[in-house]
């Protein structure tokens, strides 16, 4: 998957009635949001990174016959981050996704995701995500929107991250970690297959969980 062309690799650590004056009136979302500002101290973090998928996981769990969850992940993805840490919103993350590499330790189940009636990856070999906007939206917790395309259907998403913390590994290299989740209508996506229960209900669920747990390398040296 060579969407992203590096020319760096992982470096080391471098009129209405007027209001009584004597009622103050709660603040608005948009001054709380307003009022959240960026802990100084994550100005060094900005710059660019991409993640470590030997030390991170891309997954999903959905209900399965109503009674239990299955949870899966994909293997094999390639990424572009870039974070700012004095200006949240300049921050922009890319992800493309093999979706042949679907692994819920069991083969036949992971055979049928990969098949038409869902994933189809012969013929839709990838699936992305490309962040349009970034706002901080409470401490140590960003909302990322963007756009997740699946079997050439592009939707909206809106992801919740927590910043994790930094690091400088015994390598030197510097890491960053944060945890992510959003929950979509696979419908959405073209993703309908599905088998009734005797019971009535659904042998899969509409809603499926996806969870980005995220240790990312800095690839930009800054001193």
């Amino acid at each position: 998957m060579n969407l992203f062309s590096r020319t760096s690799s992982p470096a080391p650590r471098r009129a209405v009635a007027q209001p009584d004056p004597a009622v103050r009136p709660a603040p608005s979302a948009t001054t709380s949001r307003a009022a959240v500002q960026p802990d100084p101290a994550l100005a060094a973090l900005s710059g660019d990174w991409m993640i470590d998928p030997a030390h991170s996981r891309i997954g999903f769990s959905v209900r399965h016959a109503m009674v239990t969850t299955v949870r899966g992940s994909f293997t094999r993805y390639d990424s572009r981050l870039y974070f700012d840490g004095r200006r949240p919103a300049r921050s922009r993350a890319e992800i493309v996704v093999a979706t042949g590499s679907v692994d819920t330790g069991v083969e036949q189940r992971d055979g049928h995701l990969v098949g038409r009636d869902f994933l189809d990856s012969r013929r839709y070999p990838e699936m992305t995500f490309r962040s349009t906007e970034v706002e901080l939206a409470s401490k140590d917790v960003y909302r990322m929107t963007g756009d997740l395309t699946i079997k050439s259907v592009t939707a909206p998403v809106v992801l919740e991250l927590t910043y994790i913390g930094h690091v400088v590994d015994p390598f030197g290299y510097e890491r960053v970690g944060f945890d992510g989740t959003t929950t979509i209508n696979r419908s959405d996506w073209g993703l309908t297959y599905n088998a009734r229960l005797a019971e009535g209900g659904a042998m899969v669920s509409e809603k499926v969980r996806l969870q980005f747990d995220i240790a990312a390398i800095r690839t930009d040296f800054t001193g």
